[in-house]
């Protein structure tokens, strides 16, 4: 019979995060690839930047093979704690005030351009109204 795997809490795990401690975390299993860092085929740095978070989006999204998953078995350690795992926080944009076209800069430029010229005409005609006489 098989005994319990060892729990880790999430903190002790971020704490394995260089090349000659590397720690993942994938599908709340906890792996130590240390080993495999030099053998990885898309290098150290892409395990690297796995560390210290949950890497089983990152893990999925390169689509491993069979063979990727079955050598994973010989990098087992145990489990993580999923109540010490961060929780991941949905982005919120920040609040902006609405916006109105009406009160941009562009906008009085573009009026000015119009009114400016109005103001031009209608003065040259009120000039030469009060000077024809």
């Amino acid at each position: 019979m098989a005994s319990d795997p060892k729990v880790f809490v999430f903190d002790e795990i971020a704490k394995h995060k260089t090349s000659k401690d590397c720690w993942l975390i994938i599908n709340g299993k906890v792996y130590d690839v240390t080993a495999f860092m030099e053998d990885h085929p898309g290098g150290d740095e892409v395990l690297l930047a796995a560390t210290g978070k949950d890497a089983t989006t990152d893990f999925e999204d390169v689509g491993h093979s069979d063979g990727a998953r079955e050598t994973m078995a010989k990098y087992y350690i145990g489990e993580v704690d999923a109540n010490t795992v961060p929780q991941k926080r949905s982005y919120t944009p920040p609040q902006q005030a609405h916006y109105n076209p009406d009160k941009t800069p562009e906008f009085v430029i573009k009026i000015l351009q119009f009114v400016v010229p109005l103001l031009i005409l209608g003065l040259a005609f009120a000039v030469r109204h009060y000077t024809k006489e």
